[in-house]
């Protein structure tokens, strides 16, 4: 549950961000930049909605064995990773076009990946975003017990062994959006009363989800069973796998960014005072990985620079690369902490290593 008592500092005593922010200000000025999505975020996302669709099409074609359409699956599950990293997620920050209904468009590109746009936006943008890494703040840190994220979770048996089951439970991350989270979130963020530009109408939000969680099972299930040559239950086995495969690969991403070891699970003092001031705060929280892999970066919508995005959620993924210069250097030079993992390899074996030592036994278990 969100306490609003929890505050930041308001001031740096070092002006770390003042400086921060007019150093990557005039980086777009000096070189006549927008901060929103330009040309290449334009082809990109024709790229990633076609890996994500062209193979439906394949497979409601009934041209290809059963064995190709369920590898057709996998690539339909990468796709989906894709749309959500590089499409959804800068629509729903607001980044992706300086016109709102473009962003509010790409937005709703999740409602083809089975989630929902005012849940997505009150977990992450609110939720996430604001309490990053901060135990019952930050939803992202919640598995309902099945993992222990930080040190402030209770400790159970079985978590000695969550280094190696942790990938399974990843996998059903959108699955879980289809058959119960969104109804939960919605049911909890309409009571808790969540709201962004205008009152919320709970009519039209459980609606709205209503009827796009029917539009998705008929065009990803309904419609198979009814089209193609092959038993309902191998289109459900190929709707699972999808799902799977979009599970894994954006759970993966989303921990690399804050469970690893170099990252802090700070929490508030008993008055809901948090130590450092909110950018400083992220720079704790967060980490970077495989910043010079284009083809990572290309794919995971920019999440691997993941401390420019929590510092500028507003600036489009697509020019990171470049501030994120202006970033580490402002934060070495201000003796703030800048962590970053050289490649992707790096990162994960980082998490596992932290998900093994938070699954021991702590001492007063």
């Amino acid at each position: 549950m969100v306490s609003s008592s929890i505050r930041f500092p308001k001031t740096d005593s070092a002006e770390f961000f003042r400086t921060l922010t007019s150093r990557v200000n005039a980086y777009f000025q000096q070189n006549d930049v927008g901060k929103y999505g330009n040309w290449k975020l334009y082809v990109k996302s024709l790229v990633v909605f076609s890996i994500f669709l062209t193979p439906y099409f394949l497979i409601m074609s009934n041209y290809f064995n059963e064995w190709v359409m369920l590898l057709l699956t996998i690539v339909i599950g990468m796709g989906m990773s894709f749309v959500g990293m590089c499409v959804m997620h800068d629509g729903n920050h607001g980044s992706y076009s300086r016109r709102r209904w473009v962003n509010n468009l790409m937005g709703s590109s999740i409602y083809i990946l089975a989630g929902n746009v005012y849940n997505w936006k009150v977990q992450h943008n609110v939720l996430h975003h604001t309490y990053t890494n901060i135990a019952e703040h930050d939803e992202d840190l919640n598995t309902d017990g099945l993992l222990r994220l930080h040190k402030h979770d209770q400790w159970k048996r079985f978590h000695k062994f969550q280094h190696l089951y942790s990938v399974f439970i990843y996998g059903l991350l959108t699955f879980n959006w289809v058959i119960r989270k969104d109804y939960r979130q919605l049911k909890e963020y309409i009571g808790r009363g969540f709201v962004f530009d205008k009152k919320i109408n709970p009519t039209k939000e459980w609606t709205i989800l209503i009827t796009t969680k029917v539009l998705y099972l008929l065009v990803w299930i309904v419609l198979p069973i009814l089209l193609l040559d092959v038993a309902w239950w191998k289109v459900l086995l190929g709707f699972f796998v999808m799902h799977y495969t979009a599970g894994v690969i954006l759970s993966v991403v989303f921990q690399l960014a804050h469970i690893v070891e170099d990252t802090e699970t700070p929490l508030p003092d008993e008055q809901g005072n948090m130590e450092n001031t909110f950018v400083i705060h992220q720079l704790c929280t967060t980490a970077n990985f495989a910043p010079k892999n284009k083809l990572v970066s290309f794919f995971v919508g920019g999440l691997n620079f993941q401390i420019e995005h929590h510092i500028f959620p507003h600036i489009s993924h697509v020019h990171y690369p470049k501030i994120s210069k202006i970033v580490k250097e402002t934060a070495l030079e201000f003796g703030l902490p800048y962590n970053e993992y050289n490649t992707t390899r790096k990162a994960i074996l980082s998490h596992f290593r932290t998900l093994r030592e938070l699954g021991r036994q702590p001492a007063f278990a």
